[in-house]
């Protein structure tokens, strides 16, 4: 997985964080997780706040 592959991580993050509010999380945070993920091999330098907007923006929605 890559930063553009955006709906595999929210699929991903669901599933390993079923009772998180996407609404209420950091970036900080989110861009953690997104990096602990198995199978995701791009690096943080290439992560941005609108990427991690993209992520959590689409989470909301796949709720």
């Amino acid at each position: 997985m890559r930063w553009t592959d955006t709906y595999d991580i929210v699929d991903a993050l669901q599933e390993a964080h079923p009772d998180v509010d996407p609404r209420h999380i950091r970036f900080t945070d989110l861009m953690k997780w997104v990096l602990a993920l198995p199978g995701f091999t791009d690096t943080p330098e290439r992560c941005g706040e609108r990427i991690l907007e993209a992520i959590q923006m689409t989470w909301i929605e796949e709720q």
